[in-house]
């Protein structure tokens, strides 16, 4: 199974959500997707720094070993590029992508590898929730779900999501990336 491979990587971190949903042979993924795995500490042939990019708080749906649903936050617009040419060969060709991104300052889509991102801006927040609130989802229509069945109804309200953003060049899109400026918080000492 494709998550079993992955977790067996070492590709998957801060899971939330690793099961099938009440579907069979449709399983959900939550949590965090390694993009760029850390270097290998020195003497080690298996042994990992942290790594060195995620595409963070992600959501999956894998169904017949492809993905037909991502989610997730990019810190920056060239990780796009990074994760599809790491994750090509497992996307599938009609799979649903909703990516939020830091550095960019409108929505927009791209095609990269036959697949349309649907790229949305990132402020601040849960990128679950957020995706939530995009997608219409009230919590009554996740209540006494299970954790897997949740991400399966966002991947079903996502397949008709349908932003009014432009499509545009992977270039164009780099063009709208702005400079995220992060204040400093000051929590409890």
């Amino acid at each position: 199974m494709l998550l079993e491979t992955y977790h067996a990587k070492g590709l998957l971190t801060v899971t939330l959500v690793n099961g099938q949903t009440g579907t069979a042979g449709v399983y959900a993924y939550r949590g965090d997707l390694v993009i760029k795995e850390g270097a290998l500490r020195e003497g080690s042939a298996t042994d990992r720094k942290p790594p060195e990019a995620l595409l963070i708080h992600s959501a999956l749906i894998v169904e017949n070993d492809t993905i037909k649903f991502i989610n997730g936050l990019l810190p920056t617009l060239d990780l796009l590029p990074v994760f599809v040419e790491k994750y090509k060969a497992d996307i599938a060709a009609d799979c649903t992508a909703l990516i939020y991104v830091e550095n960019i300052g409108k929505g927009m889509q791209v095609e990269l590898e036959g697949v349309a991102y649907k790229l949305l801006p990132f402020k601040e927040g849960l990128v679950w929730n957020e995706l939530l609130e995009e997608l219409y989802i009230e919590k009554s229509e996740l209540k006494n779900q299970s954790a897997e069945d949740k991400v399966a109804i966002a991947y079903a309200a996502a397949k008709s999501y349908n932003p009014k953003t432009p499509v545009v060049s992977f270039a164009e899109a780099e063009e709208n990336t702005i400079e995220v400026i992060k204040e400093a918080a000051v929590g409890a000492i």
